[in-house]
């Protein structure tokens, strides 16, 4: 497939296309006739330039206009006019290096691709190289990762499967290394949290969407899901029986000590935690997201309100206030939590809020292991009534 890029900002929110919009590898992701949707992923496809098939493009049909009139005047024959091909090349566009937040809606589209319409022919090679650039981008950066993909996921509750998707990817891994556990422990987790839903991608995005909660119908067709992602991934070609036994086991593994168990009883178990956690920081049309502090206790006990082992080591990898989350400090003012502290309950926080509620000029760091400035609550994202600049806190989060 001939393939060239487009400009940067050469499209434009709610332009309906003449042409099919594709990935550098040629996968689809949008087709000719569809309106370009206001998404934080098509801003950053926009911005960065999509790549089109070259023989769909203006400048290739005026070049081949152009080399057909030549040889026409030139008196070639009818046959060699009708084959001819545009002589036409665009130079490799430089490479440009995304920013956090363009690098994450990058991949989300891409997981949006990959996981709504698995294809046996390429499922393996593009899984594999979702899963390594997104963990790339974690091992780089991972509190600025943190923040970015929960408040992300706790404001907004469009395409949430590819949301979910890769908050689970990023928690696996910093989970595994939480425990000690071993490489291959560490990358069937990870690969089984990238696609322990593959079998129910468009419901869960329907459901998510939806002003009631899921139907009895709705309900019904989940159960078992984690037999039937395992088995669909088998038809794509994936062989890693660890893989495949976390994903058919990620709702079925209880509560209990995970020592004893079977290797993918215990990736299990700790996946069902993740699914949770992220599950509650993430809104849906029909209920709120979960303030931070609250989807933390919620995986911390198990369904017999018990201490969860699994729980604990999620919550010692994020903090009970996780990157990305919203706090009120004991000074009055509300922040966001930007990194990770030494302490559960100690982490650095950027003040949006001055104590008089209104907004401050700069995101302005604060030390929460100081009496005056410690965490007093933990707030719920919708408790915050203001636009949040991303760019700034990723900063102070190290992302800058």
């Amino acid at each position: 497939m001939d393939l060239i890029q487009l400009p940067p900002n050469s499209l434009r929110v709610g332009q309906v296309l003449s042409f099919a919009l594709r990935d550098a590898e040629g996968n689809l992701l949008f087709a000719a006739g569809q309106p370009l949707p206001n998404t934080p992923q098509v801003q950053a496809l926009i911005a960065r330039g999509a790549w089109v098939q070259a023989h769909e493009t203006k400048e290739y049909q005026r070049a081949l206009a152009h080399k057909m009139d030549t040889l026409m005047h030139q008196g070639a024959v009818l046959a060699d006019i009708v084959k001819v091909q545009a002589d036409f090349r665009q130079e490799k566009a430089q490479k440009v290096e995304l920013g956090e937040q363009a690098a994450w809606a990058d991949l989300q589209m891409h997981a949006h691709s990959l996981l709504r319409e698995p294809k046996a022919e390429d499922f393996k090679p593009r899984f594999q190289q979702l899963h390594n650039d997104a963990l790339a981008r974690l091992n780089a950066k991972p509190d600025a990762v943190l923040l970015l993909l929960i408040f992300e996921s706790s404001m907004n509750f469009q395409s949430y499967s590819d949301r979910h998707a890769l908050l689970s990817l990023v928690l696996a891994e910093l989970c595994a290394r939480q425990l000690g556990w071993p490489e291959d422990w560490r990358l069937a987790l990870t690969q089984a949290a990238l696609s322990m839903n593959l079998s129910i991608t468009v419901q869960q995005d329907r459901m998510a969407s939806q002003e009631d909660g899921p139907s009895h119908a709705q309900q019904q067709a989940l159960v078992s899901h984690g037999d039937r992602s395992a088995e669909l991934l088998g038809s794509l070609g994936v062989k890693s029986e660890l893989w495949l036994k976390t994903v058919c086991l990620h709702h079925d593994a209880g509560p209990g000590p995970l020592a004893g168990r079977a290797p993918a009883e215990q990736l299990a178990r700790v996946l069902r935690r993740i699914d949770i956690f992220g599950a509650r920081l993430s809104p849906r049309r029909s209920r709120q997201a979960m303030a931070g502090a609250s989807a933390a206790r919620a995986v911390f006990l198990d369904e017999m309100k018990q201490p969860d082992e699994a729980g604990a080591a999620l919550i010692k990898t994020t903090g009970l206030y996780p990157p990305g989350s919203l706090v009120r400090l004991a000074n009055g003012e509300v922040g966001m939590v930007i990194k990770r502290g030494h302490s559960a309950t100690e982490p650095l926080v950027a003040s949006l809020l001055g104590k008089s509620g209104n907004p401050l000029s700069e995101p302005v760091p604060r030390d929460t292991r100081l009496a005056s400035q410690a965490i007093a609550a933990s707030l719920a994202p919708h408790e915050l009534k203001l636009r949040v600049n991303v760019d700034k806190l990723l900063k102070l989060a190290g992302a800058g």
